[in-house]
């Protein structure tokens, strides 16, 4: 044979072999049936999406849905604690199968992950302290105040939208540590969505709501973009208990009351 027809043969049968291995390459949830176990990234510390309770466990809205999933699939349920900003890498890095928490699908999230219809919805507020002589969140927007926001999320994003003359000081570590730094007065106001700020403000004296809301915005899960088979299974999933009533019940008892704060906190 000659030297350019071996040639041909040989980078011919490497992409043939490139082509199977992807063809053959095995699914997001070919790996969750395989192995029995779905691996989800969660937020460390953000009730009542996820946290730790007064017994030290791990629960809130996401895990119990998530939960939920895992015990109707007959699967194993593993959690992966992250700071927010560490969601997103751990998903695209294939540490976790999927984010579970209150996720925004912004344009920009949508570049890198792809998510699911919406599983419930939030409201963005605005807090200050209780001495505070201010009453409705458009009266931030100036340059004299600063704003606390948990890093690289949607409130602060919406922060920079509704409030840009306001100055926008981001935080790791959840609304936790945007409460801290308006109590301590390192910031004007905070920036959260309403559900997470009722909890606050039920164990917390000294903060209060101000009037109106930024935003609304949807929230959801979130998949590798190579993972449609989850995708759809999550989403089916979601119609499934939206239909049952048991998603409703959910997101009553975590998201739309506090009534959760009698049993965890």
């Amino acid at each position: 044979m000659k030297l350019k027809n071996l040639t041909a043969a040989v980078i011919g049968g490497a992409v043939m072999a490139a082509m199977a291995g992807a063809s053959w390459a095995e699914t997001t949830m070919e790996k969750i049936v395989r192995t029995g176990e779905m691996t989800i990234a969660v937020q460390t510390q953000g009730p009542p999406v996820s946290f730790i309770d007064k017994d030290g466990v791990r629960t809130g809205l996401v895990i119990e849905l998530s939960q939920m999933m895992a015990d109707d699939m007959g699967v194993t349920l593993i959690v992966q604690d992250y700071d927010w900003k560490g969601l997103i890498p751990a998903l695209t890095s294939g540490k976790a199968d999927f984010i579970a928490a209150d996720m925004t699908p912004t344009a920009q999230r949508s570049m890198q992950i792809m998510f699911t219809e919406p599983v419930f919805f939030a409201e963005t507020v605005a807090f200050v302290k209780s001495d505070s002589e201010l009453t409705n969140w458009k009266e931030l927007n100036k340059p004299e105040f600063s704003l606390a926001a948990t890093q690289a999320s949607s409130y602060a994003s919406a922060a920079r939208k509704f409030l840009p003359e306001a100055e926008l000081k981001e935080f790791s570590g959840g609304t936790a540590q945007s409460v801290q730094a308006v109590v301590s007065g390192r910031a004007t106001a905070g920036v959260t969505d309403k559900a997470t700020l009722s909890g606050f403000l039920s164990t917390i004296d000294g903060i209060k709501q101000l009037d109106g809301e930024l935003n609304q915005e949807p929230l959801g899960f979130a998949v590798r973009p190579d993972s449609v088979h989850l995708l759809n299974s999550l989403n089916n999933y979601m119609r499934l208990i939206r239909i049952d009533g048991r998603l409703e019940e959910k997101v009553a008892y975590w998201w739309n009351s506090t009534d959760w704060e009698a049993d965890h906190k």
